[in-house]
């Protein structure tokens, strides 16, 4: 059985907004801007738009030729365009290991966060942050993950809500919940540069965002815009795969790739447009992390006028774009399940999510009664590291760039170029994929390899 079983996506443009929704994420709203504006502005972009081109988008396009080519979850999907290229089906492994133990781990520790953007639309809603001062605002994010019970239940309200969509199915759910959410994220992102701009010092948010200082430009900025790119487009964990396995054959898969890098990138430069003007206006630190959105910037919105109806809108904004992720995440292993086992699609998004769902109690109570716990501080690489800080390293620092390099080097040199030109060239001997075929065989591999040990070590 494939996971695809013959559905597609209802309409092209439904599966831009889903891919675009699993791109989109907290980072594009947290530590990109940041990233941007502390290292070279204007300078930092050009590298990060070289990185896209380069390395995210190549990466990309495999992912959803594989998808589309198997027709089925990553696992089976790998193994089918493997054997039809007359390799190994023990590529399937692959999947296994980044779609889907991989995917269960990300949400885990996502989840958690997701609980936090819940969390906060409800205090920004219910005015429990309008006129608290930097130092309140500080405790209030603190007395949230200081609760065991309070996080857990913010928690389990997130995952339950990523798990019931999935249940849904393809159409009733997935799809559904993209339609609405991705377009209302688009129209309050606006909103909110429109709303910053009229009330924070716009112009040194586009100073901060945009000038280029080359003299920050260093080996450090270079590996930091490469793994952002890498990172921001969600590619490494099979997410893209699974979701290319319900892509139609007409479908241009460059073109919806080029599409949904450039929404993604859009995303993240409009979060600081919204957020920077807001901060600044108050002489506060663009801090990065999650300390900007949940006690930086609910200070700040306490203070100005209309802050409590649009502290509001940014916290739901934040909210869609963690859940858009988070069903992104749990599609790699509920397809891998469905062409394992004989399990429905329900019965197997309640066991992929159950699984996530006991593994985020240890990431939650890292803040609390686990705090002191180091699972892994015998070794050195993992000292201090608590279960929620051991999760987001293990996915992001490692298995998202591992992930990448196996990919591109499984459609690069294992899957036979007849396949992947017609998947994604109409069957044409072209520049283009002939362009493609030296980023995934050469390029990719190698500047994946310096973010691999240069986030391995940082």
């Amino acid at each position: 059985m494939t996971t695809s079983g013959g559905l597609h996506w209802s309409s092209r443009l439904t599966f831009l907004m889903a891919a675009i929704g699993c791109a989109v994420g907290l980072g594009n709203i947290w530590r990109f801007p940041y990233s941007v504006g502390v290292s070279g502005g204007g300078a930092f972009v050009i590298i990060y738009l070289g990185a896209i081109f380069l390395l995210a988008l190549p990466v990309l396009m495999a992912e959803l030729m594989i998808g589309r080519r198997g027709a089925a979850g990553p696992p089976a999907a790998i193994a089918t365009v493997a054997v039809e290229s007359g390799r190994s089906p023990l590529w399937r492994w692959m999947g296994i290991i980044f779609g889907g133990a991989g995917a269960i781990l990300s949400l885990s520790f996502y989840a958690v966060v997701g609980a936090w953007t819940i969390a906060y639309v409800f205090k920004m809603a219910s005015g429990q942050l309008q006129q608290v001062s930097a130092s309140q605002a500080t405790d209030i994010f603190n007395l949230l993950n200081a609760e065991p019970i309070t996080l857990l239940l913010w928690f389990t309200a997130f995952l339950a809500l990523t798990v019931f969509i999935s249940t849904r199915g393809l159409h009733a759910g997935v799809e559904k919940a993209v339609k609405f959410m991705m377009p209302t994220l688009f129209v309050m992102l606006i909103i909110m540069v429109i709303y910053s701009a009229s009330v924070g010092d716009f112009a040194r948010a586009l100073s901060f965002l945009f000038t280029p200082d080359f003299s920050k430009i260093d080996a450090t900025a270079v590996m930091a815009a490469f793994g952002q790119a890498f990172f921001t487009v969600s590619v490494g964990i099979t997410n893209m795969m699974a979701y290319g396995a319900y892509i139609e054959k007409s479908t241009n898969l460059p073109r919806a790739a080029v599409i949904i890098v450039s929404a993604d990138t859009v995303v993240a430069l409009l979060a600081g447009l919204a957020i920077f003007p807001i901060i600044f206006m108050h002489g506060l630190e663009p801090g990065s992390g999650p300390g900007l959105v949940f006690m930086t910037l609910p200070f700040a919105f306490g203070q100005i006028p209309g802050g409590l109806v649009f502290g509001t809108v940014f916290f739901v904004l934040l909210f869609f774009a963690a859940l858009t992720s988070s069903i992104a995440m749990l599609e790699a292993p509920v397809s891998w399940l469905r062409d394992a086992t004989t399990l429905s699609r329900k019965a197997a998004a309640i066991l992929a999510g159950s699984v996530s769902f006991f593994l985020g109690i240890l990431a939650a109570l890292s803040f609390n009664v686990l705090s002191a716990t180091h699972p892994l501080g015998a070794i050195s690489l993992f000292e201090g590291k608590t279960f929620f800080s051991l999760f987001d390293y293990l996915v992001t620092n490692i298995m998202m760039p591992v992930g990448g390099i196996l990919i591109a080097i499984f459609a690069g040199w294992i899957v036979k170029t007849k396949y992947s030109r017609d998947e994604m060239f109409e069957g044409k001997d072209s520049i283009a994929h002939r362009a493609w075929l030296f980023l995934v065989r050469f390029l990719a591999p190698v500047l994946l390899t310096y973010v691999l040990v240069d986030m391995a070590t940082s």
